[in-house]
């Protein structure tokens, strides 16, 4: 298995921390956001990545080789330069040659502990599966998800409230079928006129739409989304509660 990662991003919400620093090598308690996505894949077993890259290209070029040395894996580097003009469809498309397997796919903005990961990688055979959450309510800005029992149905931020069952979390597998049809798709998709300016569900809902995409409920595990100074304050609190639990000496009883 792979894991493709969507890094290419500078995080302007985030100014000015990342006037000089993609959003993806934020320190996140001692560790960049990057690097606690590979740690928690590799300590699952992954050892093939890619990762897409576009603000500050060199900044993630060094830093991903101190991640890929520590890890003992195989990190590829796919450049975006369209990055501050496009949406990250166009990211997803300039990785398309990566998918010739089965992968996962994770948005670069994601804090994430290992137990997360191996969800995933352990989740059913379908062909594409997209990792979602239960939610009360949703605002604008969540990527809103319908469902028809665990089948996705519709996906998008302007998905109507009232249709909206989770959100999406930014965690998608391909297998088997599923990978060809997602190249598939976003070939089509990044020739049309609105292509450049796409977010990559927007492949989701049209895989979506024919059936093809089941959900991964994954409600209840930590994780957060880092678009926001508050975000990223929840993240350093959620990493560092997970270091020192991962660090607390265990009683063993004799």
């Amino acid at each position: 298995m792979k894991v493709i990662i969507l890094a290419a991003g500078q995080g302007s919400r985030l100014l000015p921390l990342t006037q000089d620093m993609p959003k993806a090598l934020l320190d996140i308690n001692g560790q960049t956001l990057i690097g606690r996505q590979v740690d928690a894949f590799a300590a699952c077993g992954v050892r093939h990545f890619v990762v897409v890259t576009g603000f500050r290209p060199e900044l993630m070029e060094e830093a991903l080789q101190r991640i890929a040395t520590r890890n003992e894996v195989d990190i590829r580097i796919i450049y975006n330069p369209f990055y501050a003009v496009a949406d990250n469809l166009a990211s997803c498309w300039m990785a398309r040659r990566e998918m010739d397997d089965d992968f996962v796919q994770v948005n670069g903005d994601n804090v994430f502990r290992a137990d997360l990961a191996a969800a995933l990688l352990a989740a059913s055979d379908a062909e594409i599966i997209a990792a979602t959450a239960t939610k009360a309510s949703f605002d604008a800005d969540d990527m809103k998800v319908a469902l028809d029992g665990n089948k996705v149905r519709r996906i998008g931020k302007d998905l109507p409230a009232a249709q909206a069952g989770a959100e999406a979390l930014g965690f998608y597998v391909f297998r088997g079928d599923g990978v060809r049809k997602y190249r598939q798709t976003l070939e089509q998709m990044i020739r049309t006129p609105e292509g450049l300016h796409q977010w990559f569900p927007a492949a989701i809902d049209q895989l979506a739409r024919q059936g093809m995409v089941q959900a991964l409920d994954l409600s209840g595990r930590q994780w957060c989304e880092v678009d926001y100074p508050t975000d990223l304050a929840l993240a350093r609190e959620l990493a560092a509660r997970w270091d020192a639990e991962r660090h607390r000496p265990r009683l063993v009883k004799g």
